[in-house]
């Protein structure tokens, strides 16, 4: 066994682990690190099998920004976890057999994979060959009205979700950033005189008695 080997089991075992403890953490914070974790151990892998944007792209998207905007939302989300759990194991054994069918699937397309035996010519031709800019050429000719289509699909998501944040509500109090800029002191304290209610009155001095 050698190095990369012994790394390879020692990421498997640690994304197999911080996989299950997704679905099995009590706290939704907690799964969503254990996520993430899940995330940066399968980027290991990616990084061994040579598959460097790979990588990088799980990081940067999922790790970077999907995961950090779900954290976020999950912190700021005041949600009971008692309710989640209702009814939990009565959907159990369907969720099981469903589980259990995917991964038969899975395991009869990717065993067949495991059985080629590669070509130590097609390897080191594989070695010599840059695959980001393999994966740049094939994106940007093949199929680069399928990129365009995703890129107008998820502009339309995020104006969508600006126009929801940033929608008119009645509850909420704002105050026009170009207000703030051009006021001045005079619009901040204005000193107002009024005439006392009570007219004042004058102080009695005080009369000495005489000592005998």
């Amino acid at each position: 066994m050698n190095v990369t080997t012994g790394l390879f089991y020692v990421f498997s075992a640690v994304l197999l682990f911080a996989a299950f403890r997704v679905i099995t953490a009590r706290n939704p914070v907690h799964a969503a690190l254990y996520l993430v974790l899940t995330f940066f151990q399968a980027a290991m892998i990616w990084m061994l099998l040579k598959a460097e944007f790979l990588s990088i792209t799980l990081v940067l998207v999922y790790v970077g920004a999907v995961m950090v905007l779900f954290l976020f939302v999950v912190m700021m989300m005041d949600i009971n976890v008692e309710n989640l759990r209702v009814g939990f194991w009565k959907h159990f054994p369907l969720a099981a057999i469903v589980g259990v069918v995917i991964a038969l699937e899975m395991a009869a397309v990717l065993m067949g994979g495991f059985r080629v035996v590669d070509d130590p010519n097609a390897v080191a031709t594989a070695a010599e060959v840059n695959n980001a800019k393999e994966l740049g050429k094939l994106l940007f000719t093949q199929y680069l009205v399928q990129l365009e289509v995703a890129a107008a699909i998820l502009l339309v998501a995020m104006i969508a979700a600006i126009a929801l944040t940033l929608r008119a509500r009645k509850d909420s109090k704002y105050v026009s950033p170009g207000d703030q800029v051009r006021v001045r002191s005079s619009d901040r304290m204005t000193v107002v005189k009024m005439d006392a209610t009570q007219a004042a009155v004058a102080p009695v001095a005080e009369v000495s008695e005489p000592k005998a």
